[in-house]
Parts: structure tokens; sequence; C-alpha cells
């Protein structure tokens, strides 16, 4: 089979002569193939995003609400964290292979890694929730106190909520940073909006879990944190489709649309149900699902654009190389 050429002969006459490095000869990028390999990531990888986020503003949401002396709230969204977070660990290690890849990672800090970053932001929030979380639990299984050997547990739980609480905003949001730290044109382009879209989405859910926990007198925090959240997560996911332009076919056609008029329709179903729900605990019960639900359809959404919008790196939506700059496709060497 003959390969297409950018000129003829020694190429002075050709479409691309005397052009510079990437300047665009054909309707076809290198040999007819897309620029960008695929993103393969696993569905665990959106069921951590969202248990992350949902971890994340739990811890913050628990510790605002003790500052104000809400302990029932405080308790609620506490303990939600971090039975959250305990998903967390075996979801990245089924996409990551074997535990010993997320060790390795934790072997060097790189603040230029989001990757990096975030390794070390989960296994810091992970420590502290975990702590705060069983200083909480002796509180409420021992109102007497617990045995002397155990007094360092509850002495140590305020402070650890307060490094929950400043984790807690980095873990729900440094996966919207990670993916749009790509070449991928659909999240790269979306990088001013993706971390408010993970954030709105995170503290919808955060505050979904919490107002179906605590008890309808205490939980008037949580339910406005949803119904904020959840508006946050639908404007600014907007937002970013609107900036996308072309970019943005993935979110209406294919299964990232499927998923994105999904959050749209259970987030903003969920919102204003619970809005309109009052101290009606059911009615906050089941608004919370439908805004859990959209949540995780959104992360969703957004992982699910990526392929389609890495296989369209093709033809003149990239940029291309002129024949000669990228040389042939290597042969096959012979075993012989």
């Amino acid at each position: 089979m003959g390969r297409r050429r950018g000129g003829s002969g020694g190429g002075g006459g050709g479409p691309g002569a005397g052009a510079g490095i990437g300047t665009a000869v054909s309707d076809r990028s290198y040999y007819g193939r897309a620029v960008l390999k695929e993103p393969v990531w696993t569905p665990e990888v959106a069921l951590y995003f969202w248990l992350g986020g949902l971890a994340g503003i739990s811890a913050l949401l628990g510790f605002g609400a003790r500052l104000v002396g809400n302990h029932r709230l405080a308790r609620s969204s506490i303990l939600a964290s971090f039975v959250a977070l305990l998903g967390c660990p075996p979801l990245l290690v089924a996409d990551l292979g074997r535990p010993g890849r997320f060790y390795n990672m934790l072997r060097v800090f790189k603040p230029t890694s989001p990757m990096s970053v975030g390794s070390w932001v989960l296994t810091g929030f992970g420590g502290a929730i975990g702590a705060a979380a069983l200083s909480e639990l002796s509180e409420t299984l021992l109102p007497a106190g617990p045995p002397a050997a155990l007094r360092w547990l509850r002495a140590l739980g305020r402070p650890a909520e307060l490094v929950a609480a400043t984790l807690g905003l980095p873990l729900a949001t440094y996966t919207a940073v990670l993916i749009s730290d790509t070449s991928v044109p659909v999240w790269h382009e979306a990088r001013h909006h993706l971390p408010f879209v993970f954030a709105g989405s995170a503290a919808a859910s955060a505050g979904a879990v919490a107002g179906a926990l605590t008890p309808p007198r205490h939980s008037g925090p949580a339910r406005f944190l949803a119904v904020f959240g959840s508006l946050l997560e639908l404007g600014a996911a907007a937002l970013m489709e609107r900036s996308l332009g072309e970019r943005a076919e993935p979110y209406r056609r294919g299964p990232a649309s499927e998923a994105a008029t999904a959050a749209r329709v259970l987030t903003g179903t969920g919102a204003a149900l619970l809005a309109a729900a009052g101290r009606r605990r059911p009615v906050a019960v089941a608004a919370g699902a439908l805004i859990l639900g959209g949540s995780l359809a959104q992360r969703f959404a957004v992982l699910r654009a990526g392929p389609p919008s890495a296989r369209e790196t093709r033809g003149d939506n990239t940029v291309k190389a002129l024949p000669g700059e990228l040389g042939r496709p290597p042969r096959r060497r012979s075993l012989r």
C-alpha cells in the first residue's frame, strides 16, 4: 500500500512546503490514527471519585457543625466520612492492579503531580478521619468515659477533625485537577470548570447523606449544603459544556450524554424535593438518594466523555506533523 506524501518528488510543491513543524498537511493525522490514546479507566475510578468527594466534604461539614455546637450533625458527618473513605483504598487498588503501586506513589512527594499530591492527601486524610471517627464512637458507646488506656483517643478527636477538614476540600477536588492535567481535549479545556463541578457534586452528596442520617431539628445546615451543592454542580456543568463549544460533543451524544442527562434529572429533582421537604425526614431521605445518584452519574459522565474526545484528535481537530518530521512507522525486525 502506498503512503500519502505531502508533496511530489523532492518536495518543493507539496501543500506543506516551507511550513514549520506542526503545520497541517492533509485531512488525516499521522497514518490515519488518532493522536491520543483513549483513556482506559474502569468504573472503579468513577466510584473512587464519588466516594472521595463525599468523604472530604462530609469531614468539612462535620468540623463546621462542631464549631457551632451542633454535635449531632457533627457525629453523622464524621461517621459518614469515615465509612465513605473505607471504600476508597480498595477501589484505587483495583484500578492500579496491585497494592504495591499505591505504595510506590508514596515514595516521593511531587508538588507538580496531581496524582502524587492526591495520594498523600488521601493517606493523611485517612489517618485523620479514622482517628476522629474512633474518638466519636468512643464518646457514643462509652459515655461514662473510655478506659485509661484509650483516653488519649478521645483527646485526639478534635485535632484529628481539624486535619480532616483541612484536607477535605483537596481530597474532593484533586481528582478534577488530575484528569484535566491531561491532553484529552474535553478534560483539559474544562480545567477551569471541572473543580467546581466536582466540589459542587461532593457538597451535594455530603449534605444529602448527613441530612438523611441526622434528626430534622439538627439537619438544617446539611439540607442547605445539599441544595447549594446541587446548584453549584448543575451551574458549573452547564458553564463547562458551553465553554467547550464543539469539544462538548461527547456530552451531547453517546454514553457520556446518557450519564450527564441522568445527573441533571436526578440532582435537580432531588434538590427541588429537598428544598420543599422542610423537616419531613422521609422526604429528605428520598431526596438525598436522588442527589447521591445524580452525583455518581456526574462522575460517570465526565469519565465517559474522555474516550470519544481522544478518538476525535485526528484530521483538522488537532495539530499534525509534516511528512518526514515523524518518519515512517517502525518496521518489524526479522527474528532470523
